[in-house]
């Protein structure tokens, strides 16, 4: 039987070649060499077998024998992923850093999931019940936050022939049988597995109209995102993209934080992981880890698998999906696995296109957020998946072929600006060239939830911005004293805007998440005191008497002197602007009249 084994033909880095086989299928997953690394068929033609390993491949030999699985690349999905750590194709990093140190043991070979804990399982499925793909037949508590929902595979469907008791069962326990229609008996556990490049089925996808509520006050009013919606936050280094996402993943309202740390620097993830197993979940009071799942690939593990990541990722988060939960997927950096792409795109000889990144660069970009939406699960709840990706474009240049391509695919646009960072202006993303599209689709969601005029006032507070920008082009040339003073005044008020509200300080007990509540009373006092000076430049008092009153300055800081629990504090601020402009034009008019 020695003759007919397939052997390495070539080793070119990730990349290794059989020859002249038949036993391979399209996009299998194989074990290489006597090490038995888990790699992925790739490509097939009359000659040669090629296949991406997805580990390090460092003294593997010609003639080393491969395995045939006969099944794709699979992620192994039931109780114990959540509050994991795992690697780019699902190895547990705890378990593995237990078994063998610091650095992963080539070959491996750890189950995703804890196999020998036990769970409270509640059987839901009864002897006779018809289920189908997406049905849920048993539950159990994952973590004091999330319960999990065993769901029957999509690609089943029978009548449950019998049950186990209600009990505590490992994740391989056969807890149900089903019987199909062709008669065969299949054994349900915790747990099954599911092909990572493959979207998991749902029932219906659903018009988008609720945002994913983030506390900041930038995204929020100015550029929403929707559950089930997709967002890139492109910046150079140094403008906050990491730091943007851990408050996202702290604060958002999604109730499953996936967190994809991809090719970025290893203490960079490092500081990820410290960060997040500190974090107290403020609506809970329970660490965050309990409802959030880690992917570390950093930029010093294998590059193959940092294309996998983001598949194994997306894959778990379809699973808590098809639960009924809303996911966020934080995936950090793109351009890392855009990266990944291109090197082994490389090492495969395929023609580059622009920047030497593969001509389906594209297609794969579009593929990963095209699994992001609102819908309706296969069980009947609603779920949802928001994907926000960071893009690093080599020094800051969003014309670079990721940034482009992904501008294509998601509709919400962050745009992190280096001056706006430098500047200690954080969250640093700049209101003129960021966008969102899911303004309109949202308007009814914000006009019912967060006050009817919300949507008003955020139109009144974009146009300020927007007349800002166009006055600073003249103020640039010929200085901004030769301005009449209701365009000084728009300058002063886009000051009280960017400071006052656009900033936010993620350190500071009540900046760092501020509810939508506030958000709207922030803006009308910011509108109240606009509008009170408008009518006063009106009764001719100068610009400067007017800025001499110290109100500007007063608004600017409401963020930090009006705590969230006491709403109540900004009718005494409008009371107040009023009643010093009140004083201010009755003083002119006596002045004028002696």
């Amino acid at each position: 039987g020695e003759t007919d084994l397939n052997k390495i033909y070539s080793i070119n880095g990730p990349v290794v070649k059989v020859r002249n086989t038949n036993e391979f299928s399209m996009l299998e997953m194989v074990y290489v060499g006597n090490k038995r690394l888990i790699g992925e068929v790739i490509s097939i033609d009359d000659e040669f077998t090629t296949i991406q390993v997805y580990e390090v491949t460092t003294g593997m030999k010609i003639g080393e024998p491969v395995y045939t699985t006969g099944a794709p690349m699979c992620a192994v999905l039931g109780p114990g992923i959540i509050s994991n750590i795992f690697d780019g194709i699902e190895r547990p990093l705890m378990e593995i850093k237990r078994l063998s140190g610091a650095f992963i043991n080539e070959g491996a070979d750890v189950s995703p999931i804890d196999t020998n804990r036990f769970y409270d399982v509640t059987i839901e499925a009864k002897r006779g019940d018809m289920i189908s793909g997406g049905m849920i037949y048993a539950s159990c508590p994952e973590t004091p936050l999330i319960r999990h929902y065993c769901m029957l595979s999509p690609l089943l469907s029978g009548k449950v022939v019998w049950t186990a008791e209600n009990g505590r069962y490992r994740v391989n326990d056969i807890i149900c049988r089903i019987k199909d229609s062709d008669g065969n008996i299949h054994e349900l556990t915790l747990c099954q597995k599911w092909p990572i490049r493959q979207p998991r089925p749902v029932s219906e996808r659903l018009m988008i109209s609720r945002p994913l509520i983030t506390g900041q006050r930038i995204i929020d009013t100015v550029l929403p995102i929707s559950k089930g919606g997709t967002a890139a936050i492109p910046g150079g280094f140094g403008t906050g993209k990491t730091m943007t996402q851990h408050q996202l993943a702290k604060w958002c309202d999604a109730d499953i934080i996936v967190y994809i740390g991809c090719g970025e620097r290893g203490n960079e993830m490092t500081q990820v992981l410290e960060e997040f197993s500190g974090l107290i979940d403020p609506k809970t009071n329970r660490p965050l880890t309990d409802r959030t799942v880690l992917i570390a690939n950093t930029s010093n593990m294998p590059v193959a698998a940092r294309e996998a990541s983001i598949y194994t990722g997306i894959t778990l988060a379809e699973y808590y999906r098809d639960m009924g939960y809303h996911i966020a997927i934080m995936a950090d950096s793109t351009s890392r696995w855009a990266e990944a792409l291109r090197e082994i795109s490389g090492r495969l000889e395929e023609m580059p296109a622009e920047e030497g990144f593969p001509a389906y660069l594209p297609s794969r970009l579009a593929e990963f957020y095209e699994r992001a939406g609102y819908t309706e699960t296969l069980c009947g709840k609603e779920g949802s998946v928001t994907i926000i990706g960071a893009v690093s474009p080599q020094g800051s240049d969003f014309s670079e072929p990721v940034t482009q391509n992904t501008k294509r695919f998601v509709r919400c646009f962050w745009a992190l600006d280096k001056s706006l960072a430098y500047a200690r202006h954080y969250p640093a993303i700049n209101w003129t060239t960021s966008y969102s599209e899911y303004v309109d689709d949202l308007t009814p969601f914000y006009e019912k939830e967060a006050g009817e005029r919300f949507m008003e006032y955020r139109q009144e507070i974009s146009n300020i911005l927007v007349e800002e920008n166009q006055l600073m082009e003249i103020v640039k040339l010929i200085g901004a004293d030769v301005l009449p003073d209701e365009q000084k005044l728009i300058i002063e008020l886009a000051r009280v805007i960017r400071v006052g509200f656009l900033q936010q300080n993620a350190y500071h007990k009540d900046d760092t998440y501020v509810p939508l509540s506030k958000q709207l009373l922030m803006m009308e006092t910011i509108l109240f005191l606009y509008h009170k000076a408008q009518s006063a430049l009106k009764e001719q008092i100068s610009m400067n008497d007017i800025m001499a009153t110290g109100l500007f300055e007063k608004v600017i800081k409401v963020k930090y002197d009006i705590p969230n629990d006491k709403p109540e504090m900004f009718g005494e601020y409008n009371t107040e602007i009023a009643d010093v402009f009140t004083e201010l034009i009755r003083n002119a008019k006596e002045g004028g009249a002696v």
